[in-house]
């Protein structure tokens, strides 16, 4: 390190790099929620459209009387789905951004430990044991389990 000045510099740059990261990737799931609601409210109307044509067309009362019952079932069919696709959608939002997060923390140490290694003395070294040990535990928590390509936390989807 050339001056006292340069250490604490990077170290709060890698500290600014993760921040941006994280707010990126709240933003990123904050988007994929948004999306979802917004498909959610389109689909109710594009349903209830489609009951008011059906109440339109009907010729007869014994057609007039059946549109509830049908409108139940139709309803109903269309939630299962909803809900399927929404703990789809959630499971993959979740996944991506707890990958992300994983990603941004490993980033995060790496950098430290550069700037801390390019520092190297016997405080620096203390200092970097110290604050890499509970990070070492947070990430171990996450690391797949050997040989099986995924995370301990549940299963890669998109």
């Amino acid at each position: 390190m050339r001056d006292a000045t340069e250490l604490p510099l990077r170290l709060i740059q890698a500290n600014l790099e993760l921040q941006l990261r994280i707010a990126a990737l709240i933003q990123e799931n904050g988007r994929q929620w948004s999306e979802l609601a917004g498909r959610a409210v389109g689909d109710g109307r594009v349903e209830q459209d489609a009951e008011l044509r059906d109440l339109l067309r009907t010729q007869d009362w014994q057609a007039l009387a059946a549109l509830p019952a049908n409108a139940f079932w139709r309803q109903m069919q269309q939630r299962i789905g909803d809900g399927q696709e929404l703990a789809r959608v959630a499971v993959g939002a979740q996944n991506a951004f707890t990958d992300g997060l994983v990603d941004a923390l490993r980033a995060w140490q790496d950098k430290t430990a550069e700037v801390l290694a390019s520092s190297s003395n016997a405080t620096t070294d203390e200092a970097w044991r110290a604050l890499a040990e509970p990070w070492e535990r947070l990430l171990s928590a996450f690391a797949p389990p050997a040989g099986s390509g995924k995370p301990r936390g549940g299963s890669r989807g998109g």
